[in-house]
């Protein structure tokens, strides 16, 4: 028998092991074309494929997240037949505490020691290489981190997003509607938390593709005007506003929000922003904001949360997916947790009126945005690549599992610019979920 039928045989042999004390609706297909069943009578419907000798060497190697990123966007290894939620579907709710135990480790050795010694070169690697950390407006290319995350290319993004390309959580009103719906009714309650009334001058930081102003300016009568750092996103924006004949209420701009200083609002919305600022900028942030707004002027602050830890040092210590997370799709993101978001406003002139959940309507969101994309994915593949398609599918999957199991959660808070005497806000909140 020669090494490499050596190497299947302990392989096959291990999984008929997992299949036993560990079962997973799954199948393994190697590289000679051997298929390895890890549970009995699995059907083959979803099969994780594994090209060459190489890719487990590197995996033996190097056993961390970011080399199954760069093997499963390089195609050496892949999923077929579905996607992560699949796969997450198929191992069903149970906790892998003590899995470990109930391996057996000698069997385990046999099987993987022998690719430790194989050729596995390293891949071309698609994390992002700039600098990510700095302080507020300090030495910190912003543009560059926004572009290689939004800058895929605008028809990549269609292929996945709802009509008016809101790249956000949905709102549903119940949990069967599509996603074109949900986003207007986002955009819509989006509105109606701001008091938005015809006239008003809204600011919308980090607009995205202008569905937010354009939304605003059609339907309530605002001024809005919009500045992302996103130059795809900044030609689609204005494309649209020239085509809803929207030039003289909506205005684009490529631009920082830091830099509008000149400039004062009735309104501020900031929606799924927030997530690219950075902890050591939360001051700076709100403390800008504030300054645009008029006395009394509402904010609506829209993010993802992480839950708090014991301690603030506990929480800053970021996990391997998130920091995988962030070197390859959201390069310099980091997010906050509900109190710290709202010690930072009250800590720079807001006072905070609303909070609300959307935990389980982002989970909806994302798993409705990675279905569409891996129902499309032969498009994606040829619009952005193969590799950038993967890597995408896996982080929309992963946030959809991340949001339905509540390791992280969303949250829209209303906020004025504090002052004495009446917020101006209605005595009760009715007249949104009327």
């Amino acid at each position: 028998m020669g090494s490499g039928d050596r190497r299947i045989a302990a392989l096959r042999r291990f999984a008929e092991h997992v299949a036993k004390v560990a079962p997973l609706d799954l199948s393994v297909r190697l590289w000679d074309g051997t298929v390895l069943p890890l549970a009995p009578g699995a059907d083959g419907a979803l099969t994780l494929t594994i090209a060459t000798p190489a890719a487990l060497t590197r995996l033996v190697r190097r056993p961390r997240l970011p080399t199954i990123v760069e093997l499963i966007a390089e195609g050496a290894v892949d999923l077929e037949g579905g996607t992560l939620l699949d796969l997450a579907a198929r191992a069903g709710s149970g906790s892998t505490r003590g899995l470990a135990k109930r391996l057996d480790k000698g069997l385990a050795l046999r099987a993987f020691l022998p690719f430790l010694f194989g050729p596995g070169g390293g891949g071309k690697g698609y994390a992002y290489t700039g600098t990510q950390a700095a302080r507020h407006g300090e030495g910190r290319d912003d543009k560059a981190q926004v572009q290689f995350h939004y800058d895929v290319s605008n028809a990549f993004y269609a292929l996945f997003l709802d009509p008016e390309m809101v790249y956000s959580c949905a709102y549903f009103p119940d949990w069967e509607a599509d996603l074109a719906t949900a986003q207007k009714a986002k955009l819509d309650m989006s509105c109606r938390k701001l008091r938005l009334k015809p006239g008003e001058r809204m600011l919308d930081i980090g607009c995205g593709w202008g569905g937010l102003v354009c939304h605003a300016a059609q339907h309530y009568g605002v001024q809005a005007h919009g500045v992302t750092l996103s130059q795809a996103q900044f030609d689609f924006a204005t494309e649209k506003v020239r085509r809803l004949g929207l030039q003289d209420r909506v205005t684009i701009e490529l631009r920082d929000f830091r830099d509008l200083t000149d400039m004062e609002f009735d309104k501020v919305a900031s929606i799924g922003m927030f997530e690219h600022v950075g902890l050591d900028n939360r001051d700076g942030y709100f403390r800008h904001i504030r300054g645009l707004l008029k006395p009394r002027g509402i904010y609506l602050h829209h993010a993802i949360a992480r839950p708090m830890k014991a301690t603030e040092k506990k929480f800053r210590k970021a996990n391997p997916e998130f920091r995988t997370l962030v070197n390859y799709i959201f390069p310099g993101g980091e997010l906050d947790h509900i109190g710290g978001t709202t010690d930072a406003m009250e800590r720079n002139g807001f006072e905070i009126h609303d909070t609300e959940g959307w935990r389980e309507h982002y989970g909806r969101t994302c798993r409705l945005w990675t279905e569409r994309l891996h129902a499309h994915r032969e498009a994606a593949y040829r619009e952005a690549g193969e590799a950038k398609t993967k890597i995408w599918l896996m982080y929309l999957a992963g946030c959809a599992l991340a949001f339905e199991r509540g390791t992280v959660g969303i949250f829209q808070t209303v906020a004025t610019k504090r002052a004495r005497g009446a917020s101006g806000l209605p005595p009760t909140r009715q007249d949104l979920y009327a």
